[in-house]
């Protein structure tokens, strides 16, 4: 699949703003603490991917009702869904100077029923001309998620006959949608029932 970018200017994938906000010092201290010992942007960027894989738990494995969607809430919480989780590791990300953005995938059941749109990143790291897709949202059984920037390894590859889909747009910011439903939720289970089935475009 061909990713395509929402904005030609780099910047916004650079950006800090009330969701990605990677001036707060939360967000700029994990980043220190994460690049003290990365010799490069790529071994930054792998450490900032296995710290929000692996150490913020996915509020639906844990059975967390605190609902997380702001960067810095997600990495002192430490909980939050796959959309919480893409947040705070774009924050990060933009926070070591490496561009990332938002992508998004349909997915369903095994039989195609309850539809939910699941989060991703996109980073571009110095050197490479091409964006590559990864997913934070933590491994389990199952799943099993890795940082690999030439072939995906996402938590779930796509099953177009059970009318699932990768969305290609690299967005800059969070789709009006999803940041809806996690701001209007009171506690996971009310997440449950907003989250969006699917995206424009």
């Amino acid at each position: 699949m061909e990713l395509i970018l929402e904005t030609a200017d780099l910047s916004a994938y650079l950006a800090a703003d009330d969701v990605i906000d990677h001036t707060h010092p939360t967000v700029r201290g994990t980043a220190a603490a994460l690049s003290a010992d990365a010799c490069d942007p790529h071994d930054y960027a792998r450490a900032a991917f296995e710290f929000v894989r692996d150490t913020i738990p996915h509020s639906f494995d844990a059975g967390d009702d605190r609902v997380t969607w702001r960067a810095s809430d997600v990495l002192e919480r430490r909980t939050g869904i796959c959309h919480a989780k893409a947040h705070a590791l774009t924050a990060l990300l933009r926070a070591g100077s490496v561009p990332a953005g938002l992508c998004y995938q349909r997915l369903t059941e095994d039989d195609g029923s309850e539809p939910v749109v699941h989060g991703l990143v996109a980073l571009l790291l110095p050197g490479r001309e091409r964006w590559s897709r990864i997913d934070a949202r933590g491994n389990k059984p199952g799943v099993d998620a890795r940082f690999s920037l030439d072939e995906e390894r996402l938590a779930w590859p796509v099953r177009p006959e059970l009318g699932e889909a990768d969305y290609p747009l690299i967005r800059a910011t969070p789709p009006a949608p999803v940041l809806a439903s996690l701001r209007g939720a009171r506690d996971r289970s009310e997440l449950a029932a907003l989250l969006p089935t699917e995206l424009p475009g």
